[in-house]
């Protein structure tokens, strides 16, 4: 039954891309591969976590979201920004029948507002550099809450960077792995909220990758 919701997900994306731009893959192999495979790679990290509510931020067309909901049963937020994705997005999780989804439209900054301390588990997918991700999640998370980066190949100095960060933002590096998906290289950081940030957070509204510390 996953598989065939994980498939039927993949199948709405490709026909809903025809029409609104919600992802740069259009063909069923590559979105195999590089959406619903590639969302996976992080379930070990998701079912490590502490149980409770779920965000993907970022989510776009649903990725990893989507697959870590129906393979994990979490009660999952999926985040964006952008009006048409998450309406797209609302008419996806209706036909997929997932009871335990919603949507999010708004910035990161704002649901951390409106929402502070209560999610468990912060997910993010190719959204933007690993420092900037842990001060989005920070004021999301639960004391214990895990932060999921998703990266590609990554410099040393963006690493350093993050790293140099953990007291400040209250985020402990846990788990680092990498591995090949094909001829893709996939990297797995798990960051755990061990302490309050040292700052206010969230900051203004666009500051973390504006302004960045």
């Amino acid at each position: 039954m996953h598989e065939d919701l994980l498939k039927r997900h993949l199948e709405l994306v490709i026909e809903a891309n025809k029409t609104t731009n919600i992802t740069r893959i259009s063909t069923w192999d590559e979105g195999m591969l590089l959406h619903v495979q590639d969302s996976l790679i992080g379930l070990p990290e998701l079912n490590d976590a502490p149980e409770g509510w779920y965000v993907d931020i970022g989510s776009g067309a649903g990725y990893p979201g989507i697959p870590l909901a129906i393979e994990s049963g979490r009660k999952t937020l999926l985040a964006d920004s952008v009006g048409k994705k998450t309406t797209i997005l609302d008419g996806i999780i209706a036909q997929l029948g997932l009871s335990s989804v919603e949507t999010y439209t708004g910035r990161i900054e704002d649901l951390a507002r409106e929402h502070p301390g209560e999610f468990a588990v912060v997910t993010a997918r190719a959204l933007s550099r690993v420092s900037v991700l842990m001060e989005f999640a920070s004021p999301l998370l639960q004391k214990g809450g895990r932060l999921i980066c998703y990266k590609a190949r990554m410099e040393d100095d963006e690493l350093e960077h993050a790293l140099s960060l953990q007291e400040t933002l209250g985020m402990t590096l846990v788990s680092d792995r990498t591995l090949e998906l094909e001829d893709r290289c996939r990297r797995i950081m798990c960051f755990e909220k061990t302490a309050k940030p040292k700052i206010k957070l969230p900051r203004k509204t666009s500051f973390a990758q504006k302004r960045p510390l």
